[in-house]
């Protein structure tokens, strides 16, 4: 009976130390996890400065070859971000269209969005344009000759490259710290350990996944440059006024004419208070005068 009780005792004991090895291996991840939260990330270190986080800070006595991989300060390219508007007034408003579609088409570029308007005073065309970022300048020069007169002309370039740094180094830091969750996930007996650990790593699976999109969000932008475009066809204004001949602006001053009327009524109907009580007014000062007489002859 002693040695089933003491074999107990032992069992008892090592899952004991067990939980509380993986408890004490999850305060080590969390801890420079909550410090790296809690830290400025607006402004980057230089890239020269930037290491992946020691493995010795996420140790979980276990070591691990990726964990401590410094990042190579030329593995990320300068980022670019290119982009611009133009506006161009054209004679003809169809063949300045099919040259854009053919220049854009020559750059290896696409039209992402396109609309159309017309009213009584231009005809306008805009596009939204993509282009590789190469090809950006390529085509707007294109766009400066040959198509009509340029009436504005804006191009902008943003550096992303520190952005795009920040975020893949984040990255590489939760996958390693995935990977720590992961060893302890399979290693872990108790229920609340399991739960506990199960959480991190869906929740470092979403930022993983936010981060990864954010990544290719910017590769989007860098590799291809946007160029909103507007084409305008002004029309002249001997056109406009000779569309509208003697009888229809007589019909419209008819129109109007009866409009104003109906107007006046409906105000007159919206005075009826007023109109009302005019006469009981009228009739009192009437009486008041009357009064006023016979007692001054008497």
């Amino acid at each position: 009976m002693k040695t089933i009780l003491y074999f107990f005792t032992i069992l008892t004991l090592l899952n004991c130390s067990k939980d509380k090895s993986v408890s004490a291996d999850l305060a080590m991840i969390a801890e420079p996890m909550i410090a790296a939260k809690s830290a400025n990330y607006n402004a980057s270190p230089p890239l020269a400065e930037i290491k992946l986080v020691d493995s010795a800070a996420v140790s979980v006595n276990e070591s691990s070859p990726n964990s401590s991989k410094p990042t190579n300060q030329n593995a990320i390219s300068k980022k670019i971000i290119k982009n611009g508007n133009m506006m161009i007034d054209v004679g003809d408003i169809k063949s300045a269209q099919e040259k854009i579609q053919n220049v854009v088409k020559n750059f290896k570029g696409y039209i992402q969005n396109e609309n159309y308007s017309n009213d009584e005073t231009e005809t306008t065309i805009s596009m939204e344009i993509r282009v590789p970022n190469q090809n950006f300048d390529g085509l707007i020069n294109s766009f400066s000759e040959g198509i009509g007169s340029v009436t504005q002309k804006n191009i902008r370039a943003e550096d992303v490259t520190e952005e795009y740094t920040d975020v893949a180094i984040r990255l590489e830091n939760k996958l390693t710290y995935l990977e720590k969750y992961r060893e302890l996930l399979k290693r872990s007996a108790s229920t609340k350990d399991l739960l506990e650990i199960q959480e991190k790593i869906r929740g470092l699976e979403e930022e993983i996944e936010s981060s990864k999109g954010r990544l290719r969000y910017i590769d989007d932008q860098v590799n291809y440059s946007t160029l909103d475009l507007t084409l305008t066809k002004e029309k002249p204004r001997n056109t406009i006024t000779s569309k509208i001949g003697f009888g229809s602006r007589l019909v419209d001053s008819l129109a109007n004419g009866w409009n104003l009327f109906i107007n006046f009524l409906l105000e007159i109907v919206a005075l009826w208070p007023f109109l009302l009580t005019l006469p009981i007014i009228i009739y009192s000062i009437k009486k008041w005068r009357k009064r006023k007489r016979k007692s001054k002859k008497e």
